[in-house]
């Protein structure tokens, strides 16, 4: 574990039986509030990035979006948002996907990314991997490539990288 992913993941705050009774929420507003440890984290992203040749950020909702948006401006390239239905104000397009009791979608802008866009999807947790590789497959309809997916945390025992193919990276893992 590296002096970054240590200090990361003793900032994070377990809050029990949140959002519902049985469930163990990892809470990054801690590591939203120590100025210095969120730069160092948009840092480390930007540096991963740089090396990719990325063009854009993609961020999922909602999360997603507060480390997608400085992690674009550092780089200085674009950023598109992938919501839930209803939330885009445009053109959209869509995918739908199961999850283990129904199913979900997520949208994007038609122009949200490029057939020449190279993308790091960005979100701050790694779960199940579904709303990830949803947002996967919404970027690839677009034409744009994901170079990476990349998040603060995994959730190693839910297996969601194994959804998402070898382009995955997070900083800590529970």
């Amino acid at each position: 574990m590296s002096d970054l992913s240590a200090r990361v993941s003793g900032t994070i705050r377990d809050v029990p039986d949140f959002p519902k009774p049985g469930i163990l929420f990892k809470d990054i507003t801690p590591v939203l509030a120590n100025g210095a440890l969120f730069g160092e984290v948009t840092s480390y992203f930007a540096a991963r990035c740089r090396a990719l040749g990325v063009t854009k950020v993609v961020g999922i909702e909602s999360r997603g979006f507060i480390f997608g948006a400085p992690l674009a401006h550092e780089l200085g390239v674009g950023l598109s948002l992938i919501r839930k239905p209803g939330k885009l104000p445009w053109d959209r397009v869509g995918v739908d996907y199961e999850l283990e009791y129904g199913s979900d979608r997520v949208e994007m802008h038609v122009d949200g990314v490029s057939p020449d866009d190279k993308i790091v999807l960005v979100d701050d947790l790694l779960a199940t991997g579904g709303t990830a590789a949803a947002a996967i497959k919404l970027i690839e309809l677009g034409g744009g490539t994901v170079s990476e997916a990349l998040f603060l945390i995994e959730l190693d025992f839910l297996h969601g990288r194994s959804r998402l193919g070898d382009n995955v990276h997070s900083l800590v893992h529970f």
